[in-house]
């Protein structure tokens, strides 16, 4: 890591404090980002207890409100951070709506990254630097392609039956967003030494995401809790795309266990990478167009 500056998202616990962990072990200073100051306090200490040394900082980010997400981009490029680890999601009930009318799943889950991982890579060092998106099984969300007529879950439909789990299907579909993301945004930083790709972390437990789960999924999920591994596990395979020289160069994929992996053809498809980078740029209020010496909308107020 030549220019040792790592963010990670969702850093106030689970397997963002872990990626903390393992780049802060790595010599990296630690910039971890949450929404939740106290939380944030709390896992900075113990990061800083299992690597005895550390250089940690943290900084508290509402990723639901896109002007915080703006005022965070602008703090970090001029660290020209070498690593930075999207992790952060929510699966939030389909009422839970932020102040600017997006479903905070939507909003925190893809918005929140694109707008993040654009504006840095607006910006281009020369030095070698990685983007680690974190997203989800391959396998699971290859059953629920994203509606791109329906971003923001406002019709509701094909979210299934019961409508306990229609959340999480809503949460499956900005997975697949995220996918979709890292092809297109390998597409446009081909050439540069910025390199982004996925990654499944594994059905862990302790991520929080449950937190707001009601009725069959609760219970679903609190049986999955019984038989999945820790968030230790779960970081092993973003921090190795974040550290590992086997990687250097690599961009545009999904991995799996360490593994390039396949994902659904709805998600590789060209006419609907673009359509969802399209129809996201309009709702974080950024040009369609190619990401170098960009800047958003001035008038854009999130």
């Amino acid at each position: 890591m030549s220019n040792p500056v790592a963010v990670i998202t969702g850093a106030s616990g689970g397997i963002g404090e872990q990626i903390a962990v393992g780049l802060a072990d790595a010599g990296a200073t630690v910039i971890m980002v949450a929404r939740s100051l106290e939380r944030l306090s709390w896992a900075s200490e113990r990061v800083a207890h299992s690597v005895p040394g550390a250089s940690i900082e943290i900084d508290p980010v509402d990723f639901a409100d896109l002007a915080e997400v703006r005022a965070l981009a602008q703090r970090l490029i001029p660290r020209q951070p070498s690593v930075v680890v999207s992790n952060a999601a929510v699966i939030a009930p389909l009422d839970d709506r932020t102040p600017a009318g997006l479903h905070r799943t939507l909003a925190v889950n893809h918005l929140a990254p694109y707008l993040l991982l654009r504006l840095l890579a607006a910006n281009l060092p020369a030095a070698a630097r990685r983007f680690i998106v974190v997203g989800a099984s391959p396998r699971a969300l290859a059953r629920v392609p994203v509606d791109l007529d329906d971003l923001n879950t406002e019709t509701r439909r094909g979210l299934g039956w019961p409508p306990s789990f229609r959340p999480f299907v809503a949460y499956a579909r900005t997975k697949n967003m995220n996918t979709m993301f890292v092809y297109a945004m390998a597409q446009r930083l081909a050439g540069t030494a910025t390199t982004i790709n996925g990654a499944h972390p594994g059905i862990i437990k302790g991520t929080g995401l449950g937190r707001h789960d009601r009725g069959a999924l609760k219970l679903f999920g609190s049986t999955l809790n019984l038989f999945t591994p820790a968030s230790e596990a779960g970081a092993q395979t973003p921090l190795w795309l974040a550290t590992d020289p086997a990687v250097e160069g690599v961009t545009g994929s999904f991995f799996v266990d360490r593994t390039a992996t396949s994902t659904a053809s709805h998600t590789t498809d060209p006419v609907r990478i673009e359509a969802l980078w399209r129809e996201s740029a309009r709702l974080v209020g950024m040009p369609v167009g190619g990401d170098r010496d960009e800047a958003p909308d001035a008038d854009h107020q999130g």
